[in-house]
């Protein structure tokens, strides 16, 4: 049973998304971090160790997109947060 509930909890943090080619893509969720008004995914893509953040653009009540962020200031800050609460998990290198 134990073993059941980590492959679950392993599964939920595994999102597909489709990129503008209709590609899917796997990611391996890691977080969700509010800044200024605004909601961000950080996400790794599940055959790299870099970090991936996206913008959360909510479409309706049920649905949202996923943007890239191309502001650098918005990545650093979104980034940083990442880095602050995670600091006592995970290594970051820079």
């Amino acid at each position: 049973m134990e073993n059941e509930e980590i492959l679950q909890e392993e599964e939920e943090s595994i999102l597909t998304l489709t990129d503008e080619n209709g590609e899917d893509m796997n990611f391996e969720y890691l977080d969700c971090i509010e800044y200024e008004g605004t909601e961000y995914l950080v996400l790794m893509p599940e055959e790299s160790n870099e970090i991936v953040i996206l913008e959360i653009q909510p479409v309706d009540e049920e649905n949202e997109n996923y943007v890239a962020v191309e502001n650098e200031d918005i990545l650093d800050a979104v980034y940083g947060i990442f880095k602050e609460r995670y600091k006592d998990v995970l290594e970051f290198e820079d």
